[in-house]
């Protein structure tokens, strides 16, 4: 059996997404059971993957062939797709957490709505997962639907994807490039970010360009916090981390998930699965030495992005804690890592 101390919680999935493609609610079994994918039950137990922030996403039209293909290219520029209107997004994200309390009816996982209910969750070996909003197209511009997700257990969002919302704008998928690209938050944008303080929701910096990264960190209370962003001084890719927004999180006690994602990870940030597991500690070395070691844990983006060939399913996550020690890291640190800072800025977040 692999060693899978300590549990692992992951600031990003995408599994609904894939469930809500293969047919919704219907298709939960095949969580329960195993699927063809990154993250299920049977994978979990095997990993010691103990949750993590489960992603509602609306997708917009794309021709993923055509952006993989250009995504290898030296450099790269993919426009960003057309904003979605509410009265589309809204069917999607209802049937996406359907399916994440379907899960939850049948004993696959917990839904948590406070880090008391993911220890707990850890106790009774279920999978602790958070309801997570990623780009926020489902919220209408007077936040009535805010209010009604959260009292059904939203407890992070994102603001935008990598595309325009009411609130705000995102950054494209663009290498090089810095992530200084374009308008920050709308008046929209200001007022959810207020209101999700106010309610206790974890406002996801990822996705969001430069200005709005700035604009959160002006008009939030809340510990800043990218679930699933790597450092843009290794891979100058425009979804990354400048030093200088790392260290506005450092300033915030908050933290960065490091993102499995490939594109995000290599220095040529291309979309090529060929990287070493050492590569992925040298963003976590540059994470630690700006935010220290309470501020950096795992975004793993799985079942939504190409990650390293040595972690393609949460199966395989005992590597990560292995090659972990094997750089230095004690037991302490990698504790903190795999899940104990996660818990340390949602309870300042969430309050509980």
């Amino acid at each position: 059996m692999p060693d899978t101390a300590p549990l692992i919680f992951d600031g990003h999935n995408d599994v609904l997404l894939k469930l809500f493609r293969a047919g919704g609610v219907a298709q939960a079994d095949l969580f329960v059971n195993g699927r063809d994918g990154a993250v299920d039950l049977p994978k979990a137990v095997q990993g010691g993957f103990g949750g993590g922030f489960f992603a509602v996403y609306v997708s917009s039209p794309t021709d993923l062939d055509f952006k993989f293909q250009e995504m290898t290219k030296d450099t790269y520029d993919l426009p960003l797709p057309e904003e979605i209107e509410w009265e589309d997004a809204i069917p999607v994200v209802a049937s996406q957490a359907a399916i994440l309390f379907e899960l939850e009816r049948k004993g696959a996982l917990k839904v948590c709505r406070s880090v008391k209910d993911i220890r707990s969750a850890f106790t009774d070996e279920k999978i602790a997962a958070i309801f997570h909003i990623e780009g926020a197209e489902g919220i209408d511009a007077d936040l009535h639907m805010l209010d009604v997700l959260y009292a059904a257990g939203l407890r992070s969002i994102g603001p935008v994807w990598s595309r325009p919302t009411i609130f705000g704008h995102g950054v494209p998928f663009r290498f090089p490039s810095t992530p200084d690209i374009g308008d920050g938050l709308t008046d929209h944008g200001i007022r959810l970010v207020k209101r999700c303080n106010a309610l206790g929701i974890m406002v996801d910096l990822s996705h969001l360009n430069e200005a709005g990264f700035w604009d959160v960190a002006r008009h939030s209370d809340a510990p800043l916090v990218a679930t699933h962003s790597n450092a843009h001084t290794i891979c100058q890719h425009s979804r990354n981390l400048t030093d200088d927004q790392l260290r506005a999180i450092a300033e915030s006690d908050g933290m960065v998930g490091l993102n499995f994602a490939v594109a995000f990870l290599r220095k040529d940030g291309k979309m090529l699965s060929d990287v070493p597991l050492s590569q992925v500690l040298r963003h976590l070395d540059h994470l630690i030495s700006i935010l220290g070691e309470d501020r950096v844990g795992l975004g793993s983006d799985y079942d939504g992005a190409v990650v390293p060939e040595d972690l393609t399913t949460i199966a395989e996550l005992p590597k990560l804690r292995e090659v972990m020690a094997e750089h230095g890291y004690d037991d302490t640190l990698i504790r903190k890592l795999c899940h104990e800072n996660w818990l340390r800025v949602l309870e300042k977040t969430w309050g509980s």
